[in-house]
């Protein structure tokens, strides 16, 4: 079963935050291992015991207190794209008209021709 443990962490320095990284990283079923120092946090996703990340946490030399352990948090859904309806053109269309044919007027103006 995939879970994430939240341990917060006194990570003061780069050495430190590495030392964490490589010494939980080693264990078996750890899936994605995240240090945070701006918030002293480290948290591990994997289906791992949580109790043996405790117990390496503390042979780097660290005071470990536990936040949360629990199931990851659901990936954000994205959202599904907007299908856009097709509006009919307002501007007016062009009709083609074959032109195999001839249309004579029948009046005596000789400008009536349509050919």
């Amino acid at each position: 079963m995939v879970q994430r443990t939240v341990l917060k962490v006194d990570i003061s320095c780069l050495k430190c935050k590495k030392k964490l990284i490589k010494a939980v990283s080693g264990l078996q079923g750890v899936d994605k291992v995240e240090a945070d120092a701006a918030k002293g946090t480290l948290t591990v996703t994997g289906d791992c015991d949580p109790y043996d990340i405790i117990v390496r946490t503390r042979k780097v030399g660290k005071f470990v207190e536990v936040v949360s352990i629990g199931p990851p948090p659901a990936p954000p859904k994205k959202p599904e794209p907007k299908k856009e309806e097709k509006k009919p053109d307002p501007r007016p269309q062009h009709i083609c008209i074959p032109y195999d044919y001839a249309i004579v007027c029948d009046e005596p103006n000789p400008y009536c021709c349509i050919m």
